[in-house]
């Protein structure tokens, strides 16, 4: 991939998406502090489907890093990125209070430019990213089979 030339059209389609991830997650100021937040936690404090709308807006940031060529590992981290903010946000308060820390738009634009710009391949940080989220992703959805083996092994039932 070839390093962006500043004014090109992927410039200014990076510029546009770094204002857009701005308005999602750092619009708005807590007066006497510097916590930033944005429309997707305001957003995420709709019951229900506040999380699922806001995470539509994190979507188009994603399709655009696949339109304009990024890795696959990278963009496997940015959907990682949405899809940790998506899943805790959903969890009452705790969730509001982690969107406004992880930022998951911005995180995604970073990742975005970064690569656009110095147009360099994935790093090992990316790959260890996914990895990592990866395994815990497997590992929870192994805990409640791992669990019941365990439950009816005590009760001395089989398990299948």
């Amino acid at each position: 991939m070839q390093p962006v030339i500043p004014g090109s059209a992927e410039r200014r389609r990076v510029e546009a998406l770094q204002r857009w991830a701005g308005i999602l997650d750092a619009a708005f100021r807590i007066p006497g502090t510097q916590i930033r937040f944005g429309l997707d936690a305001l957003i995420g404090l709709v019951p229900g489907a506040g999380d699922a709308v806001a995470g539509l807006f994190s979507v188009a940031i994603v399709l655009q890093a696949a339109r304009m060529g990024l890795p696959r590992v990278v963009i496997a981290r940015m959907v990682l990125n949405s899809l940790l903010d998506l899943l805790v946000g959903a969890i009452p308060l705790i969730g509001d209070l982690f969107d406004v820390a992880w930022k998951a738009n911005l995180r995604n634009v970073t990742l975005l430019d970064r690569h656009v710009r110095e147009g360099r391949p994935a790093s090992r940080a990316d790959y260890l990213f996914v990895t990592l989220v990866v395994a815990v992703l497997l590992a929870a959805a192994a805990l409640p089979i791992v669990a019941l083996a365990l439950l009816l092994v005590y009760l001395d039932r089989p398990f299948f």
